[in-house]
């Protein structure tokens, strides 16, 4: 059960029935779900979020495998279960590797591929030293120029500010979905 109550689909304020009813018809062609039901309660904010998160993970200029990486990189970040279960089959169907998502599973920092390296260095020093070295920045832009550090460091932010709105909501996870152990 969640810590804050979900918006109940029949007391919706006028303002919360437009944007319910706009993420229903629109792109998203869903009711809101996890960080997007908690925000509701306040639909402007619900609004925002959905635009953003249309940009960032629908019209990403990120290759899916990349764009989950990154998601479940800020997930494992912040142990947010609902995040994890929510993409951790999207970055199967991305094909980010069976090893790649049992690292990060584990909290693990180490990634064959020179992409996911980057960016879990670029996000790690973002979310644990608030700043990238000069160093791993650089790498980023070598890989994907100055368009693709500025979406990288939007997805980043969107992805923890999701996390942490599902971690004071306490979302749960539904059953059979998978979760994230305990750190060790």
């Amino acid at each position: 059960m969640s810590r804050i109550p979900l918006v109940n689909q029949d007391a919706m304020t006028p303002a919360q029935r437009r944007v319910y009813d706009a993420m229903l018809s629109g792109q998203r062609k869903s009711a809101p779900v996890g960080p997007l039901a908690v925000a509701m309660h306040r639909p402007e904010l619900a609004e925002a979020m959905s635009a953003l998160g249309l940009v960032l993970r629908f019209n990403s200029t990120f290759e899916p495998r990349l764009r989950e990486f990154t998601i479940l990189t800020c997930g494992r970040h912040w142990d947010c279960q609902f995040e994890w279960a929510s993409h951790e089959g999207e970055a199967r169907k991305a094909q980010l590797s069976e090893t790649s998502i049992a690292t990060l599973k584990a909290g693990g920092s180490v990634f064959a591929q020179e992409d996911e390296q980057a960016i879990h260095d670029y996000a790690t020093e973002l979310l644990t030293k608030h700043f990238a070295a000069d160093a791993t920045y650089q790498r980023i832009v070598a890989l994907f120029g100055i368009p693709g550090v500025v979406e990288l460091t939007g997805l980043i932010g969107y992805y923890a500010m999701v996390a942490l709105m599902l971690n004071a909501a306490e979302i749960a996870v539904p059953t059979g979905m998978p979760t994230l152990p305990p750190r060790g």
